[in-house]
């Protein structure tokens, strides 16, 4: 069988012991090369290629380690230390490291990994990069803080990425998540200017098998430097009892040749992946790229793992944060529902308050009430015909408990029928017999699904037999998805689960009220039958005293007839002004203009009122409107209004204490030459009623020129009083903010990765179309050859060189730009340059805003 290629070189020899360890053989991996590692050894493939040499910076052949006591190949302290590690394992699956370590005699330092394998202990060696930083949890702590900061989860998956590139230079780093069906989505990606984005796109399933998947579950990274590097041997291939080595730990281990052929169909020639584990299962990768080959130091591989175990947690607690926000949203909706629905309110009555409110926290497309038997529907829904239907299929389902389905005639045929306006539903049962549901909607979605690859013809065979080729083409591929709706989130069914408690809490306070509501409605029936009976026999009294109190003298029969009717139909027009409102507070203005209407017909309009509205509970109502008859009626026959010119003049205000001035004025009437010498009942209901009832005042002037009254009426009888109208107030809207648009793209100079990605983002904010990222004077000044730049950032002091020639060199092109700096005295920036605007380091958005607003970069 031919050898197949591998990312890495590396071979294996065994050896017996370590000083009595009870686990043998001892594997010993080494690079031979600048960075090599093991090829996969697997019951599909035999390895029996001899190789020349293993170890060579061990100095002795494969051969020659095989049957040694492994304290004969390393020093004593060396020895020591491993045993040292092998230790502090806890778990079948851990990894320890040592960095720096003297394994032999020289001055030559080599970096250690060592694992278990079944009763066999592997030890990883490769040299040691000299002039790298050993504490790795120095790269990795300003990382996570900043991915901390972060408060969504797109956030912190799209900062993790930027963060991952920024600290192994990859080309491209994504974050890829599977779904549920196990396929594979890149949500969040960083990559190098230039390359053509993965963002959105969905990769098959089969892309990574389910044996994959464990593996990525127990070995957190895996690297390929270079893919078209060839691998070698392992030596010896298998155990005395015929098992090949397990080589899942390892982390210069090769991989298969598929998968690198898959790489190669991709144009990538290097990768990393880096396993995001939430709760014990694979929730997707840190996946990185890299058009050429590329070496990464084991410090920096150390601390992109530690990143990515740490970027796991952060993960997890964000996600952990939504949910909780979507409970909290939860709790809301159910407090806005139980404030919303009054006690005594049903589901049906309050169909559509229960619907808009529910929109907010879970999105649909229609909704259908299904109460009693009552059909309720809004927006795009079933018809009542094709509902009955379906509401004896969802019959058949748990009665207690939610319902989702986003494909409903996969497992209802007869939605095909509607299956444009309905395809998929959230069904709430909020009752056990009958069987009551409110049910939300979602319209079908033609919905694009961007492949990476057509999904249904992801392999071909090829030219390893049985085995399957990977596909050659990764150009994005739609599929089409009909006769479904978006799917159902699984917080989304958890808020309607919330939903459908509020709604049996509703169910069951309607089930309590009407119980108790037949209680008072029984006493209510017998207190009404008491009140009626009362207020007929007031009313009764009230017509009699009338009548005995209207002197039938000097009138003829039809005349005191007249006057009594005239009085009992102004308690009548009284009357039905509070009990049209169900005996509420009535108008002043609207009795007045009843009153006069109904008395003066065409005299009416002699009757000017003005002032305030007063609206007054009904027992004032009844007293004033028989005080404003007597008045009309006195007015009509001798006053003002019994002639063509004269009227009356009723001023309304509202007094210090809330209480009612009414005043009457005639004008322009018969003058009156002496007070009436006699009081009728007229009179006296006029100048005793308010008085007497009401315990206000009332005073009656007869004037030369007519009547004038006054009356004042208790706040204690004024609801309230209606508001004169008013001209509209306001003046000339005011200009809003006018914000900074940059316009253009952008040259950013800085040598600190974490600083230059917060002036990035300032950039972006502030509109540049793209932001073009230099550390050092030679990168800033390619970018200016190759790029169309419009404006720049330069922070002055970028190490061992300073910004001034890129300074030059925008200046000569006419390009603005601003300095970033921290140093406090600017002075010899000003001599060189006096135009160009500073920017004092600590810098945020305000202050980069500022700096282009001087150079007009708008």
């Amino acid at each position: 069988m031919a050898k197949p290629k591998t990312s890495l070189d590396t071979t294996s020899a065994a050896v017996t012991d370590l000083s009595n360890c009870d686990r043998e053989p001892i594997h010993i991996l080494g690079r031979v090369q600048s960075f090599g590692a093991l090829v996969s050894v697997s019951s599909d493939w035999i390895i029996n290629h001899a190789s020349e040499n293993i170890v060579d910076f061990i100095g002795q052949t494969a051969e020659s380690l095989i049957g040694q006591p492994f304290s004969d190949c390393f020093e004593t302290s060396s020895v020591h230390d491993i045993r040292t590690k092998l230790q502090l394992m806890s778990t079948q699956d851990a990894v320890e490291r040592m960095f720096g370590v003297k394994l032999k005699a020289g001055d030559e330092l080599f970096d250690v990994a060592i694992h278990l394998s079944g009763r066999s202990i592997v030890i990883e060696l490769e040299r040691h990069s000299k002039n790298k930083l050993i504490d790795y949890n120095t790269y990795v702590r300003p990382m996570v803080e900043r991915i901390g900061k972060a408060e969504t989860v797109t956030a912190v998956c799209d900062i993790a990425a930027r963060q991952l590139r920024a600290l192994t230079g990859f080309d491209r780093v994504m974050v890829y998540k599977f779904q549920d069906d196990d396929s594979g989505m890149v949500i969040s990606e960083s990559l190098k200017a230039g390359m053509q984005p993965f963002k959105g796109l969905r990769y098959p399933a089969s892309d990574i098998p389910k044996q994959a998947r464990l593996l990525y579950k127990r070995n957190m990274l895996r690297i390929i430097c270079d893919v078209h590097d060839l691998g070698s041997e392992i030596i010896p291939d298998r155990s005395p009892e015929g098992e090949p080595l397990d080589l899942s730990l390892s982390g210069i281990r090769s991989v298969s040749p598929i998968h690198l052929e898959y790489l190669k169909n991709m144009g990538v020639g290097a990768s990393m992946s880096i396993s995001i584990i939430k709760r014990g299962k694979l929730w997707g990768l840190l996946a990185c790229h890299h058009n050429k080959s590329k070496v990464l130091s084991y410090d920096v591989r150390s601390a992109a793992e530690l990143f990515g175990q740490l970027f796991s947690f952060v993960l997890d607690q964000r996600e952990g944060d939504q949910e909780r926000e979507e409970i909290a949203r939860a709790r809301v909706l159910h407090d806005q529902l139980m404030i919303q629905l009054a006690e005594d309110s049903s589901v049906s009555s309050n169909f559509e308050t229960i619907i808009s409110t529910v929109h907010g926290a879970i999105p649909h497309d229609g909704a259908v009430g299904w109460i009693d038997g009552q059909f309720m529907s809004q927006g795009h829904t079933p018809t009542r015909e094709e509902f009955l239907g379906l509401v004896r299929f969802l019959n058949t389902t748990a009665s207690g408990q939610i319902y989702a389905q986003s494909k409903l005639y996969s497992v209802y045929p007869s939605a095909e029928d509607f299956q444009k306006r309905a395809a998929g539903l959230l069904v709430l049962p909020v009752s056990r017999s009958p069987r009551d549901y409110i049910v939300l909607f979602r319209r079908e979605i033609a919905q694009s699904i961007t492949w990476a690859g057509n999904p249904d013809k992801p392999v071909e065979l090829g030219s390893h037999g049985v085995r399957l080729t990977p596909r050659k083409s990764f150009e994005a591929w739609k599929q089409i998805v009909s006769g479904e709706c978006q799917p159902w989130s699984q917080m989304e069914v958890s808020a309607a689960e919330s939903l459908r408690i509020t709604l049996l809490e509703v169910v069951l306070r309607i089930a309590d009220s009407a119980n108790k509501e037949q209680a008072r409605s029984q006493e209510r029936q017998e207190i009404l039958i008491a009140e009626l009976n009362h207020r007929v026999r007031n009313i009764l009294n009230l017509i009699r005293s009338l009548i005995s109190q209207t002197s039938s003298e000097g009138q003829t029969t039809s005349e005191f007839t007249k006057t009594i009717g005239g009085r009992i139909h102004a308690l009548s027009r009284a009357h039905d002004q509070i009990t049209k409102e169900n005996w509420s507070p009535a108008s002043v203005y609207e009795l007045i203009s009843t009153e006069t209407d109904a008395y003066l017909g065409p005299k009416s309009d002699r009757v000017i009122i003005s002032g305030p509205d007063p609206f007054l509970v009904p027992t004032a109502f009844t007293t004033l409107s028989l005080v404003i008859h007597e008045l009309v009626t006195n007015s009509a026959k001798y006053g003002a209004l019994c002639d063509q010119s004269g009227k009356v003049d009723i001023k309304v205000s509202e007094e210090e204490d809330g209480s009612m001035l009414l005043r009457w004025r005639e004008i322009g009437g018969p003058p009156i030459k002496l007070p009436p010498t006699r009081r009728g009942f007229g009179s006296t209901i006029i100048e005793r009623s308010i008085p007497y009832e009401l315990q206000g005042e009332a005073e009656i002037d007869y004037v030369f020129t007519g009547l004038e009254a006054k009356f004042k009426i208790p706040p204690s009888f004024i609801h309230h009083f209606g508001q004169a109208s008013a001209n509209d107030s306001g003046g000339e809207p005011l200009e809003g903010d006018v914000s900074l648009v940059l316009t253009g793209e952008a040259l950013l100079v800085e040598d600190n990765i974490i600083i230059a990605m917060d002036a990035e983002d300032s950039l972006t904010e502030l509109g540049a179309n793209a932001v073009h990222v230099a550390a050092n004077v030679a990168d800033a000044l390619a970018i200016l050859e190759r790029e169309t730049v419009s404006f720049a950032l330069l922070d002055v002091n970028l190490g061992a060189e300073t910004s001034e020639p890129i300074a030059e060199a925008l200046q000569k092109k006419n390009i603005r730009f601003a300095f970033a700096t921290g140093y406090g005295d600017t002075s010899a920036l000003k001599d060189v340059f006096p135009d160009v605007p500073i920017v004092q380091k600590p810098y945020d958005t305000a202050s980069i805003a500022h700096a282009f607003s001087n150079l007009n970069c708008l």
